[in-house]
């Protein structure tokens, strides 16, 4: 009979054999273990008891040569079910071979060995139930069953009572295993690594796929459970992206803002549709920002600077730091600027034109409020504002000639009058008030005869003139001007008379006389 068709006709271990799959502790071959002798025992001499105790021994090994083989022909391992064959019948009267008997000490290593194949397969089991709750069949099928191939092995090895080999083999299957649970947080990896790489390719079932693989190493996990979530609404974020793309080939931005939106609403985290969004946003705003500019240079272009300006500052508030805006408004206001300098400048002159100084004045200052350092500003305001004096000085004594009689008037008068003579091309007005001015000095050189009434009792003092004493009448020849006389009289209040000389040469008779008397307080 072949090893294979012994192996599957093996019967079941003992009960301290289990195997890989299912473990049935109730069975076992029947036969009690018995201890080996001791090293330290064997060295001593032969007693009666010993010798009683090799008796027994052998009687035992006799029973494991001769009944064992029966009894394990009961009982199958799970990897390999043996087939009903039929035992030869051996003839009546022939003995059965007898074989070498097997020592305690042999016996007692076997039974070791067993123990250590059965402890290393205790552990395989645990590895093995670990890894089918991983589902490790749909992951490493292959691996797992190169693993299963080395317990099935020791198996083998176990029914025949080979138990080192058992051993070694089971070991193998132990070492694979482990293999493979130490591989899980790889495998873990990979699979979201695939899941997500399926999800960036838009293929919804591999993504599917990959995240249930990781979600059976780790129910728990957060990344999986969501990249789940998004491969299920992946072929929807897709019609929504293509439908996006066509809307974004025909200029129709804002519609592609719509449908990108609601891409990010069943996967916020779908990259390719938050940059698209990004991209169409960022477009769209340029869209304005260049309306918006348009707009500015539109409106710079017809002449209105402010509305320029206006349309150029929203420009800037949709682009802060825009330095196309900023140098658009830089410009526009510089533009401005000169118009209105330009303005200020004709307005100025035209002023000046008709010698309207203290507006030209205003001009010029307007203009420098918008730059300090225009020239023709500096100049014409510097001229125009003497010009000014100038006009007031003469105006002054055309309104007020009276003041002329002050000799110390009477003079500015003159140096007013003969700066405006010196002036180049005199306009209309400088020219009237001139004549009106010189007319008024000559004037004021020509003495007019003034009559001056007292009551002879009254001391008259003209302020102008000097003591007059008491009279009655005294006539005087005065120039035109404002002239005041003072009456005194002891016993009488004094009295005061202002009177103004004419240009005309003609003037009243002017009366100063004491008339109210002062009562004394102490008088009896």
């Amino acid at each position: 009979m072949s090893d294979k068709e012994q192996l599957n006709n093996a019967g079941r271990v003992d009960a301290d054999a289990v195997y890989v799959g299912k473990v049935d502790p109730g069975k076992g071959f029947g036969v009690p273990w018995q201890p080996a002798v001791s090293p330290a025992t064997a060295n001593r001499g032969p007693s009666p008891v010993i010798w009683a105790m090799l008796a027994v021994s052998a009687l035992l090994a006799l029973a494991v040569i001769f009944v064992l083989p029966g009894v394990v022909e009961q009982y199958e391992l799970p990897f390999t079910p043996r087939a009903e064959i039929t035992t030869p019948v051996v003839p009546a009267g022939t003995a059965a071979p007898v074989g070498n008997p097997i020592s305690p000490f042999e016996e007692a290593q076997k039974a070791r060995q067993r123990a250590e194949a059965q402890d290393i397969l205790a552990s395989l089991l645990d590895r093995q139930s670990e890894l089918e709750l991983l589902m490790v069949s749909t992951w490493a099928p292959y691996a797992y069953q190169a693993a299963i191939e080395f317990a099935r092995l020791g198996d083998e090895a176990y029914r025949t009572q080979d138990f080192a080999q058992a051993t070694d083999q089971y070991r193998q299957s132990d070492a694979a295993l482990a293999a493979l649970l130490d591989s899980v947080p790889a495998v873990f990896s990979a699979a979201l690594t695939a899941g997500n790489a399926a999800l960036d390719a838009g293929d919804a079932t591999l993504a599917s796929n990959q995240f249930t693989r990781a979600l059976t190493l780790r129910p728990q996990d957060a990344e999986a459970q969501s990249g789940l979530a998004r491969a299920a609404t992946l072929e929807q974020v897709t019609q929504l992206l293509d439908e996006a793309a066509t809307l974004i080939a025909g200029g129709e931005l804002s519609g592609a803002e719509t449908q990108l939106q609601q891409a990010i609403g069943l996967d916020p985290l779908h990259q390719s549709a938050r940059d698209q969004l990004a991209q169409v946003r960022s477009q769209l705003a340029d869209n304005s920002f260049t309306a918006v500019m348009s707009e500015g240079f539109a409106a710079l272009q017809s002449g209105n600077s402010d509305s320029a300006i206006a349309a150029f500052e929203r420009a800037l508030a949709m682009r802060p730091g825009s330095q196309q805006a900023l140098e658009a408004i830089t410009q526009t206001r510089d533009q401005l600027a000169v118009d209105q300098i330009t303005a200020h400048q004709n307005s100025a002159t035209a002023l000046e034109a008709e010698e309207k100084w203290e507006a030209a004045v205003a001009e010029y200052d307007a203009a420098l409020a918008i730059d300090l350092n225009l020239v023709f500003a500096q100049q014409g305001r510097d001229y125009a504002q003497k010009r000014l004096q100038l006009d007031r000085l003469l105006q002054s004594a055309i309104e007020q000639p009276a003041r002329l009689g002050d000799a110390a008037v009477h003079e500015q008068a003159v140096q007013v009058f003969y700066t405006g003579r010196s002036l180049e091309n005199p306009g209309p007005r400088l020219q009237q008030q001139l004549t009106a001015v010189e007319t008024l000095l000559e004037k004021a050189q020509v003495p007019a005869e003034v009559q001056l009434v007292s009551d002879n009792l009254t001391e008259v003092t003209l302020y102008q003139v000097g003591v007059l004493g008491r009279f009655e009448s005294h006539v005087l020849m005065l120039k035109p001007g404002n002239y005041v006389a003072v009456g005194t009289r002891a016993g009488y209040r004094d009295v005061r008379a202002e009177f103004e000389v004419g240009f005309d040469g003609r003037s009243t008779p002017v009366t100063i006389t004491c008339t109210e008397e002062v009562v004394a307080v102490n008088r009896r």
